[in-house]
């Protein structure tokens, strides 16, 4: 077979291309568009829905679900079905084994710096490709609703996301097919999408806190002439709404008085208490208690929690939140006095204790939280992309990179090249020589982090400088350059100065797929473009079928006097039909049955809709 080569470079952006922007998000992630005749920026809807659940089912011939749909499995079949898979970007199974337990997932052991891998119905994946399957059906969503096709796109990350985790969200966006045109913060975004420093003599400083199911940030920005520039931010990449549930989870089992280690151990009756815990978190926010059932160990439990049990429960991540912002203030130079406005984002800022902590904090500032918080990151994200498209020239942002970045030096020091919170797209270097006499090459090691020594950094790559002219040790001069771009990802550059021997690299993390891995996945895409797409248009075919079910029934349920025992029995046998053809997954054989129970129901429904007017109208005149 021959082979064919794929282009995931950067492309030009014409004028009829259509820029989205995205939010991946840990629990719902959204696609957003800027509206060229009003200029104001919407998310676009499906099924009446704006929000994708990050939620991802794999069946067992391998076919896929995705969102609202893959839900159910996290109860059913909680094995095959992943979650809070952002919270796994860029992470390696060393990273998470302590942690593994909490997520649901089976990673597989390996005890190793590669990223981690997931076992779901026999099939193995990586967080990278499961993202991926997330930004194509947002890609898909956005296709339906503008009815063209959509490849150009902005995602967004939490501003605390390392390299190995925006390059991960970049890669995943090309195995989607989309050309990312930029990685932006998560809170960048949120402060556009209110409109913050859009007028010129706006001159502000903000902080945007954001809290959502998998991943806090705080970050503080100056807002100056419709410049966006970022003092500084912090963060937990492993702090959010989903730890407000597990809390939850382990104050009921231990009220229960069950194992811990045996509900953890059993996957099903994990999903049942953390989705009931989801639950009473989000009954809390406007209630003062919560009352429910739970089956656990093949045994009926009843459950309840009271709002001031809930606040004690979560009053430790809050607090953790709130360190993490005296931090970033105290990295800008700052008081929290000198904050005017606080931006709220993410779906855990719903819960008014939250609003309340962040409120005694930053205790002069305005609270904004007037716009969805679940949708405020992508609507920014779309305004971002309005102006990569080259539909705006009044804004500009300046993002600032996370970590410090630096090489490894004798004694396994961590030597710093560019300091944490440096403005991106930035460039540093430093010069360093060779130890030994008649050095040839030099091994230079890429880190990232704040610690003094490399070993409790995360290593990013390395390369060899090769062909060094032999010299005495201290003669050589080796100028190491890093360049960040406007992505926050790195490229290092080394010369060694008196011969102008040269080597660089873009630094892949460890786990990175490569440019023939990505076209490689791409072309079994394509290979497998028309399957998919067959089963995609029979999931969709499905869904209808079983939407009419439910209103057939739910219309002679509510309507038994008024129709007749015949029109109830066809009616029934009909529904059992379409009910089959559903089971057996013909798509042919659901179409006919849709079409014949839609005929069927058609003369009553229209009868007792004139009957219902009638009704109405009885007694009035017109």
């Amino acid at each position: 077979m021959a082979k064919i080569k794929i282009n995931i470079k950067d492309g030009t952006i014409k004028k009829n291309d259509h820029v989205i922007g995205i939010d991946l998000g840990t629990t719902n992630s959204l696609v957003a568009m800027v509206n060229q005749t009003n200029q104001q920026p919407y998310c676009i809807s499906y099924q009446q829905k704006t929000f994708t659940p990050s939620v991802i089912h794999i069946g067992n011939e391998g076919n896929i679900t995705i969102g609202e749909q893959a839900i159910q499995f996290l109860k059913t079949e909680p094995e095959n079905t992943i979650f809070s898979v952002k919270r796994l970007m860029g992470k390696s199974y060393t990273d998470l084994k302590s942690i593994s337990g909490k997520f649901g997932f089976n990673a597989i052991e390996d005890n190793s710096n590669s990223l981690v891998r997931l076992k779901l119905n026999q099939s193995i994946f990586n967080p990278i490709e499961l993202s991926s399957l997330i930004l194509k059906s947002l890609k898909e969503k956005a296709e339906k609703a503008l009815g063209e096709k959509v490849n150009k796109c902005v995602i967004t990350v939490p501003a605390y996301f390392n390299d190995s985790q925006r390059q991960a969200t970049k890669d995943s966006g090309k195995l989607a097919g989309l050309d990312v045109l930029r990685i932006i913060n998560e809170p960048t975004a949120a402060s556009l999408a209110y409109g913050i420093g859009l007028k010129k003599e706006d001159e502000k400083t903000i902080a945007v806190y954001d809290l959502g199911g998998g991943t806090f940030d705080i970050t503080i920005l100056n807002i100056q002439n419709g410049i966006f520039e970022v003092l500084a931010t912090n963060g937990d990449t492993l702090l959010g709404g989903d730890d407000f549930d597990r809390n939850i989870v382990y104050h009921w089992i231990q009220t229960l008085g069950l194992s811990l280690e045996e509900i953890e151990n059993n996957q099903q009756n994990y999903q049942n208490i953390r989705l009931k815990a989801e639950e009473a978190k989000k009954h809390l926010s406007s209630n003062k208690t919560y009352n429910s059932s739970i089956q656990l160990l093949d045994e009926t439990y009843e459950i309840s929690l009271n709002k001031e049990t809930f606040e004690q429960l979560i009053s430790g991540i809050l607090e953790t939140s709130i360190a993490c912002c005296k931090k970033a203030l105290n990295d800008a130079e700052l008081k929290n006095t000198d904050i005017h406005e606080v931006v709220l984002v993410g779906g855990s800022t719903k819960v008014p204790f939250v609003v309340e902590k962040v409120t005694q904090f930053f205790n002069t500032a305005h609270i904004n939280n007037q716009i969805n918080p679940d949708e405020v990151v992508a609507l920014g994200a779309a305004i971002e992309a309005d102006i990569l498209a080259g539909n705006r020239k009044d804004i500009y942002l300046l993002d600032v990179t996370p970590l410090s970045l630096g090489i490894e030096t004798a004694g396994g020091l961590m030597d710093t090249i560019i300091t944490r919170n440096s403005k991106i797209p930035t460039k540093a270097g430093r010069q360093y020589t060779t130890s030994v006499d008649g050095q040839k090459n030099l091994k230079i090691a890429v880190y990232q982090g704040e610690r003094e020594l490399v070993e409790h950094n995360r290593k990013l790559g390395e390369f060899i400088l090769n062909n060094i002219p032999a010299m005495p040790a201290g003669l050589p001069k080796i100028d190491i350059q890093f360049f960040i771009d406007a992505d926050g990802i790195l490229k290092v550059e080394a010369t060694e100065l008196r011969s102008s021997v040269k080597q660089e690299i873009v630094i892949k993390p460890q786990y990175g797929l490569t440019d023939e891995q990505v076209e490689s996945m791409l072309l079994s895409a394509m290979q497998n473009a028309e399957i998919d797409l067959q089963n995609r248009k029979l999931a969709e075919l499905k869904s209808e079928a079983e939407q009419l079910i439910y209103q057939c029934e739910k219309l002679i349920k509510s309507n038994q006097t008024l129709l007749s025992a015949d029109e109830i029995s066809k009616t029934s046998l009909k529904i059992n039909d379409l009910k089959s053809a559903c089971n057996i997954l013909n798509e042919q054989a659901i179409n006919q049955e849709i079409e014949r129970l839609n005929q069927l129901t058609r003369p009553f429904a229209e009868r007792l809709m004139d009957e219902a007017i009638g009704n109405a109208l009885k007694g009035k005149k017109i």
